[in-house]
């Protein structure tokens, strides 16, 4: 039966069967909670952005629903969709889609988590006097999947969203890499307690230690390292008629240090000079960062600060340009945060998808013109 090879394969984990965990917060209703789930995913993988093209998808694809999915009162309607989002405990979504995802990621050597905040613009209610929502991502960099998702209503609540987020994923092994807003000593404290690594971007809000850091490499490559240890890595890159060089150099702390003792583990500073040349001339850029990895070379710390970058261009660009999530004008009770989770499972189910070398834009829109595609998204082999 359709249903059995949806629900469960041996093979892949189904997002499905873990969504048939999560509590309805509901006392009566004409719809099953497993059902309007599971339209949701289906419909927002097929590009669908409001609980209008949910209904609407729903309707499309009924009879093929029907396979799989009660149905008993028909496809829920745009309002009824809406209403059970609102009501959705966000917090349950997200532990079921970090179960899911921990469950379909391929472990690796380095692994690489990079964590970032994202507003979603027009989530604000003036009416309600509501803040527009801020969402806090974990990335995968290495499989590059969404790992987790928490909300806060401000940017500056980050600090005390990240730990949230850190501790519900595994940290064993990983090196967690978090802009300047992240770098808190509480957070570098649960990346360690976790079992990871912390590699932290620095800037004026931690002055002192950012002035001491500074300080540091500019003495130290003006005496050319003598007396320190270091370890290099240098890189040039030419793309669209840009050269762009890197240096990047990491140094074991110096015992004592300003301020470094209040940091757990600290055990390296790093430094990166970044120089672009244009045909309208050249620019330098120079950034600091500070570690607890121990182990010595910078190449890989090189990578992982390359690759956090990812979650700017592979999360939250593609989260504008291919589901709008910036025009989304879902704001009621959960419902923003709960349609972001959506738009995640989905994204990672577009993404495990390796077959069409196209981008997830016309990936969504594959999936809704053709039924055995999106199977193949869902993990599924068609017969």
């Amino acid at each position: 039966m359709l249903s059995e090879v949806l629900m469960s394969t041996p093979e892949s984990p189904s997002l499905l069967d873990h969504l048939s965990v999560v509590s309805d917060p509901r006392k009566r209703c004409l719809h099953s909670l497993s059902d309007i789930l599971t339209i949701a995913i289906l419909a927002v993988i097929c590009g669908a952005d409001t609980w209008v093209d949910i209904e609407e998808w729903g309707n499309a694809r009924e009879d093929w629903l029907r396979g799989f999915l009660r149905l008993r009162h028909g496809i829920p309607s745009h309002d009824t969709f809406g209403r059970v989002f609102a009501q959705l405990d966000p917090e349950a979504l997200t532990q079921v889609f970090i179960t899911w995802t921990a469950a379909v990621a391929v472990t690796t050597d380095q692994k690489v988590i990079a964590i970032d905040g994202k507003t979603l613009r027009r989530s604000f209610d003036h009416a309600a006097e509501k803040a527009a929502i801020h969402l806090v991502s974990a990335w995968s960099c290495a499989n590059r999947l969404v790992l987790g998702q928490l909300a806060c209503e401000e940017k500056s609540n980050e600090i005390t969203a990240i730990p949230r987020l850190l501790a519900l994923l595994d940290l064993n092994d990983c090196i967690v890499t978090i802009d300047a807003m992240g770098c808190q000593t509480a957070i570098a404290e649960t990346i360690v307690e976790r079992g990871g690594d912390y590699l932290l971007a620095l800037k004026e809000n931690q002055q002192n230690l950012y002035l001491g850091v500074q300080s540091f490499f500019f003495e130290a490559i003006r005496d050319d390292f003598e007396g320190r240890e270091v370890e290099v890595f240098e890189e040039t890159e030419w793309n669209r008629g840009r050269e762009e060089s890197r240096q990047v150099w990491v140094c074991p702390v110096v015992e004592g240090y300003v301020e470094a003792d209040k940091w757990k583990n600290l055990s390296q500073f790093v430094a990166v000079r970044s120089v672009r040349e244009t045909e309208e001339g050249s620019s330098e850029h120079w950034r600091y960062y500070i570690t607890s990895r121990t182990e010595t070379g910078a190449r890989p710390v090189a990578q992982a600060i390359r690759s956090h970058w990812q979650i700017e261009n592979s999360l939250n660009w593609v989260m504008d340009v291919a589901f709008r999530e910036d025009d989304s004008r879902v704001r009621i009770g959960f419902a923003a945060e709960n349609f972001s989770r959506l738009r995640q499972m989905a994204l990672n189910l577009l993404k495990q998808e390796k077959t069409a070398k196209v981008g997830i834009k016309i990936k969504r829109n594959k999936a809704g013109w053709d039924l055995k595609y999106l199977l193949k998204v869902l993990g599924i082999q068609a017969h």
